[in-house]
């Protein structure tokens, strides 16, 4: 791990925004090329959309959840032939067919202060349109 949960601040039209990231550096095996989807998919869901136990709150995710989440929460990641750059689609705006949906979420612990955590939703599905 390069760096590890640094900060960066995301200006908008109101507010100033805190985005959390973590920098991994690795060696990959030689024929990593051929099977980069497959390297990529071994890691989903991330863990910053699934929380822990992995297995188990995914269990829940799913059974809770009213509608198939398609790409949101997936990954995209752009690769040059050298580097990788990824990250996972935690907000998302998407064409169902009948109108766009704009998706976006947050975890919820046995810490969290319900008014804050509705704040915190607020903020995040803010889109800045200029």
């Amino acid at each position: 791990v390069n760096r590890f949960r640094y900060i960066e601040e995301i200006k908008t039209n109101d507010k100033t925004l805190l985005q959390l990231s973590s920098e991994i550096i690795g060696t990959l095996p030689e024929d990593y090329h051929a099977r980069l989807g497959e390297l990529i998919y071994a890691l989903l869901p991330a863990g910053s959309v699934s929380g822990a136990p992995k297995k188990k709150t995914t269990e829940i995710i799913r059974e809770a959840e009213m509608d198939e989440r398609g790409y949101y929460t997936g990954v995209f990641f752009l690769f040059d032939g050298e580097d990788l750059d990824s990250a996972v689609m935690i907000r998302f705006i998407e064409n169902k067919g009948r109108g766009m949906v704009y998706r976006s979420g947050g975890g919820i612990t046995t810490k969290s202060d319900p008014a804050k955590e509705y704040q915190e939703l607020i903020d995040k599905v803010y889109v800045p349109v200029y």
